[in-house]
């Protein structure tokens, strides 16, 4: 369960709120939402009452043109008796008084949209999936190269922030760096973004903190990014064998999602940025079903097949 203020709720979908304690939380436990029909002609078996109420035009005409007062009384009191979190009526219709005084009997917070029903459906469910999503803070730099979200890890000092700058000034974009927050909004997709007091700020040991958008402009940074793959920084072991072919796919999980990840060893004079640049868009071509290690080696076994033959 998620709760978030009333006023806050309105504010990010641009709606008025008619009912309720601006200051107050909503309750919120699913990303979905329900349009009532069926519960105003008084079936009420499989109502999902945890979830946030949207009133239509149908809905409304249907209470307004086809019901009595007595009845449209009796059906939206019955109605706001259960708990629901919020009601939300659309493309800015007149509310009727029955339902404003049912949300207040029963302490329901009443907001009203300029926007078409399914528009409005869409934005709520996308606004609550992110809301409801499972999130962790993540010590890292995150940046979109190339189109590829590209989480730098690794233990402090060993050059995260300083690749990532690299990377900006080769016209990539900062997402977030030093503290990432990552959410789960699929099965299979994480967003990263920054804490907002931090955004677009990066700290470079020997000068200090920078604003990577005052310094590059509003194209060098973006607010979130989906991560595609971790690149995790370590000081170079003369004693670990470190990958060569890059056959195999190694992965990680954060959030329970599988990333691949790739261990790039630090050592004086390696240039960390090209590195990543390079394998951010092998990521791309290996998405796009090219496999330069495969091809390689479907190459080599085709060689010594030709050999083997003569």
């Amino acid at each position: 369960m998620e709760q978030i203020r009333a006023k806050d709720f309105a504010k990010a979908l641009g709606m008025d709120m008619l009912c309720g304690d601006p200051d107050a939380f909503l309750q919120l436990e699913t990303g979905d939402i329900n349009r009532p029909g069926l519960q105003l002609t008084g079936f009420f078996d499989y109502f999902a009452s945890d979830r946030i109420q949207i009133f239509g035009k149908a809905e409304l005409a249907y209470l307004c043109e086809k019901c009595s007062a007595t009845y449209r009384s009796d059906s939206l009191m019955r109605l706001m008796s259960y708990d629901i979190p919020a009601v939300i009526v659309s493309r800015d219709l007149q509310v009727p008084a029955e339902l404003l005084k049912a949300c207040r009997k029963y302490g329901r917070p009443l907001f009203r949209s300029q926007l078409a029903t399914t528009k409005l459906v869409n934005s709520t469910i996308n606004f609550l999936t992110i809301l409801l999503a499972p999130r962790m803070t993540q010590h890292g730099v995150l940046v979109d190269v190339a189109g590829v979200g590209v989480l730098i890890t690794g233990e402090s000092g060993l050059g995260k922030s300083e690749t990532a700058l690299e990377l900006i000034k080769r016209g990539h974009r900062l997402v977030a760096d030093d503290v990432v927050e990552v959410s789960r909004l699929s099965n299979d997709q994480l967003i990263g973004t920054s804490p907002e007091s931090i955004r677009h700020f990066m700290e470079i040991r020997g000068i200090g903190i920078v604003d990577i958008r005052a310094l590059y402009g509003s194209g060098a940074v973006l607010t979130s990014k989906a991560i595609d793959i971790v690149v995790q920084l370590e000081a170079w072991d003369n004693a670990k064998q470190y990958e060569r072919l890059g056959i195999d796919d190694n992965t990680t999980d954060i959030l329970d999602v599988a990333l691949p990840i790739l261990v790039l060893p630090v050592m004086p004079g390696r240039n960390l940025a090209m590195v990543v640049e390079v394998a951010a868009r092998n990521m791309r071509l290996k998405s796009m079903g090219y496999h330069a290690a495969l091809e390689l080696h479907r190459r080599l076994n085709a060689h010594l097949d030709s050999i083997g033959d003569m």
